[in-house]
């Protein structure tokens, strides 16, 4: 079905841009200023004073409303298709986007009855 010679232009830019990156990286290696003080390579440089651990754990919750978010979110971007060709689908349409929206629906309930969206 395909050959080949169809994948060639690809591999060319695919190559082309790795060089160009190496490239680039290294002349700034090369040519880029190298300052080194005790304040410039100290953590937090932007000019408050640290103190204490930097590695302070996040609450789970906080990643569990991400993920949460993300998931609905790339849900939610299925609708917009629908709805511009809505028309073109029909009842059939319809009715498959009904039960996606319903299982959509029995998974944000089931969200919020586990309580992952509560901040106690």
């Amino acid at each position: 079905m395909y050959s080949n010679v169809s994948f060639i232009p690809i591999l060319i830019q695919f190559v082309f841009v790795a060089g160009f990156i190496s490239f680039m990286i290294a002349v700034s290696h090369y040519v880029g200023p190298k300052r080194h003080s005790k304040n410039k390579d100290a953590n937090f440089e932007c000019g408050i004073k640290q103190y204490g651990n930097a590695r302070i754990p996040f609450s789970v919750k906080y990643f569990l409303v991400a993920i949460l978010f993300v998931l609905f979110d790339v849900e939610v971007i299925f609708l917009y298709p629908w709805a511009v060709n809505f028309r073109d689908f029909g009842v059939d349409g319809l009715w498959k986007m009904a039960m996606f929206m319903g299982l959509l629906l029995v998974g944000f309930f089931y969200v919020l009855k586990k309580g992952a969206l509560e901040w106690e």
